[in-house]
């Protein structure tokens, strides 16, 4: 009785999550809790517990907490370093989902709810009013609305999630022309939502983990090369998105001179800073003292790159720590994908379209700090698990 009980609110709490990953952080972070409280109650029907990436993961979360000490501002880096509860998503989430049937349905469904939201995104863009209604909600949906930010407080969230959700789809819709015709539609939406994003940084990781799904997923390449084919076509056709394409790389473009500033200040932090970094959230204190002097900004909290962010605020051995989380991630579910028969196309899909997901996502990482939004990364390290779900399930069947 009490394990029926905590099944059906599991299954309960990891849909809300899913809704919330696409919606609502507040509801996401809520039903992650009670997620976390279903994981952690005892029960036969549990999965057996397993914690990959449990090494860097482990040393990244205690670096960050002795750079915090170590900082000038101890009791504040302290409470900025919160943000490192978020990777625990990944290990409810594994541990949530009882078998690869489970990570499909989660895959699926979080593909539909952000299509549905990338559908209502270019509504809001096509429908931005000059001065937004005085209806509550409304009134968010349709505040600065000129660039697609759909339930989220800025453009720059939903690219992020958009990156991750359309990567991890492709080889899935790819897979079959019955995939394709029912998936590609829905796909093509949230493509054309990305675009009005106009968030040139995950456009390129957008790309490049599309390149390489085509490049990995060969025998379905044909699939993807029409997918992209359309997604050049829509971009010729919308205003504003060419123009802002050729803008990528261009020197003279304001905003690539304030990030080029940024990137030198930030150099200039990590130089004093070179071991135990600035502490985290200090980026926003310390960043006036170090901006050169043709800085747009002569304040930020963030330096849009995440190496750099990671390697200012916890130095060279937290960005080590960093770049070993992701390094395991794509040894061992790339094992993942080698262990699964040819005939395992689903599974052989989801896998690849997580690490492609990743991939753009670290890519992305280069031109915006979104390893520091937690909606982005929420929806990441959920993905994440997705590998060591199906790799599990495989063990347990054996």
């Amino acid at each position: 009785m009490i394990d029926r009980a905590r099944g059906a609110l599991q299954r309960f709490a990891l849909g809300a999550f899913v809704v919330g990953l696409a919606v609502s952080i507040s509801l996401a972070e809520v039903s992650l809790v009670v997620l976390l409280v279903t994981v952690v109650w005892p029960s036969r029907e549990r999965p057996p517990v397993r914690l990959p990436l449990i090494v860097p993961i482990g040393g990244f979360a205690v670096w960050t907490i002795v750079s915090a000490l170590a900082s000038a501002r101890p009791s504040e880096s302290l409470l900025a370093a919160k943000t490192l509860l978020t990777l625990g998503t990944f290990y409810v989430v594994l541990h949530a989902l009882r078998d690869r049937g489970d990570a499909s349905r989660l895959a699926d469904l979080l593909f539909v709810l952000t299509a549905a939201v990338a559908a209502l995104s270019i509504v809001q863009v096509a429908a931005c009013p000059a001065a937004p209604p005085d209806v509550p909600v409304l009134r968010q949906f349709l505040r600065r609305c000129d660039r697609a930010h759909g339930f989220y407080s800025i453009y720059m969230t939903l690219a992020g999630v958009l990156t991750l959700v359309l990567l991890s789809a492709l080889p899935r819709i790819a897979r079959s022309s019955r995939a394709l015709a029912f998936g590609g539609p829905a796909w093509l939406v949230g493509a054309l939502a990305l675009a009005l994003t106009y968030v040139r940084g995950a456009w390129l990781g957008f790309a490049a983990g599309a390149v390489g799904s085509m490049l990995a997923w060969r025998r379905r390449s044909f699939a993807v090369a029409v997918l992209a084919v359309a997604i050049v076509a829509l971009a010729l056709v919308l205003p504003g998105v060419m123009k802002r394409v050729r803008s990528i790389g261009d020197p003279s473009d304001p905003t690539a001179r304030d990030r080029l500033a940024m990137l030198h200040g930030g150099l200039r932090m990590a130089g004093d800073h070179p071991w135990l970094g600035t502490g985290v959230g200090q980026v926003k204190v310390l960043y006036p003292a170090y901006a050169p002097p043709d800085a747009r900004r002569r304040s930020t909290s963030h330096l849009h790159d995440t190496p750099l962010q990671i390697l200012v605020e916890r130095g060279a051995v937290g960005l080590a720590l960093w770049l070993a989380i992701f390094a395991e991630f794509f040894v061992r579910a790339s094992r993942v994908l080698s262990r699964l028969a040819p005939t395992e196309t689903g599974d052989r899909a989801l896998v690849l379209g997580v690490l492609a997901a990743v991939g753009g996502f670290l890519i992305a990482g280069l031109f915006e700090y979104n390893f520091g939004d937690t909606e982005v990364l929420l929806v990441a390290c959920t993905l994440m698990a997705l590998p060591f779900v199906i790799d599990r399930d495989r063990d347990l069947a054996v």
